[in-house]
């Protein structure tokens, strides 16, 4: 976000207040088929990203945990696994449609208790401070208009000795993969998101939008801002997605 009151999506400039709307549309058309296109546009892949992420938590069975851009609740079913009778997760997202797509898993799963649905903004966190041992967000940051903002909110909410754990995708750290990876996701993404999704743009924005978000450094950096220590990252993939740490000490 800037002093003039833009920001991005994807490539374009849009003014700051219209980017949560914009991006709401983006999800609200494609969570049906949302998980779908994950497992077409990684051939699989995102499932084992997403079980590394949830390895780093080290979920004990009494967390209380915080998912955020929950969505349809891959990670947070995940954690739910992990958890005993006095743990809980927490599914929060802005998009209506994305978290009754993931509660009609969790329920078609069998799964009733343990799991709370909150719709919620990641700025402005509508929980109490010191609320959660355990914070992750997957493939969400890059959506959030103002991230550090964000980032302090996630700060707030988690508890002292507790971490936050980001799985996003990040930036390539190979040269010629690079090269191949931006030719498979402009040409092919979209035209899959046609196909399956029926949604040409919508994928053209999230494929732009990955491009948009700060790097593994930057992104390092915008945590130690936030008040996170200890922050850490690891590439997978070739960097094609990381997964950051911080703790909040």
């Amino acid at each position: 976000m800037t002093d003039t009151g833009t920001t991005h999506f994807g490539f374009e400039t849009v003014a700051t207040g219209d980017k949560a709307q914009r991006v709401k549309q983006v999800f609200s058309s494609v969570a049906s088929e949302y998980d779908l296109m994950n497992d077409i546009m990684s051939m699989g892949v995102h499932r084992l990203w997403k079980r590394h992420a949830v390895h780093l938590c080290a979920i004990k069975p009494h967390y209380q945990v915080l998912d955020l851009a929950g969505g349809t609740g891959d990670i947070a079913r995940l954690i739910h696994k992990q958890l005993g009778p006095d743990g809980s997760i927490t599914v929060c997202d802005i998009n209506a449609d994305m978290l009754q797509h993931g509660r009609n898993r969790f329920i078609d799963n069998g799964v009733i208790n343990g799991v709370n649905y909150v719709q919620g903004n990641a700025e402005v966190l509508p929980f109490p401070n010191n609320s959660f041992d355990c914070m992750t967000i997957a493939f969400g940051l890059r959506n959030v208009t103002d991230k550090d903002k964000a980032l302090r909110s996630m700060y707030d909410k988690l508890k002292y000795g507790s971490q936050l754990v980001v799985l996003e995708f990040s930036k390539i750290v190979i040269p010629l993969f690079n090269k191949l990876y931006d030719q498979y996701s402009f040409k092919l993404i979209p035209q899959f998101g046609k196909m399956v999704a029926k949604d040409e743009a919508s994928y053209q924005y999230l494929v732009e939008s990955i491009r948009m978000h700060p790097d593994q450094e930057t992104l390092k950096t915008m945590m130690q801002d936030a008040g996170f220590e200890q922050v850490e990252y690891h590439n997978l993939s070739g960097g094609i997605v990381a997964i950051h740490r911080g703790y909040k000490l």
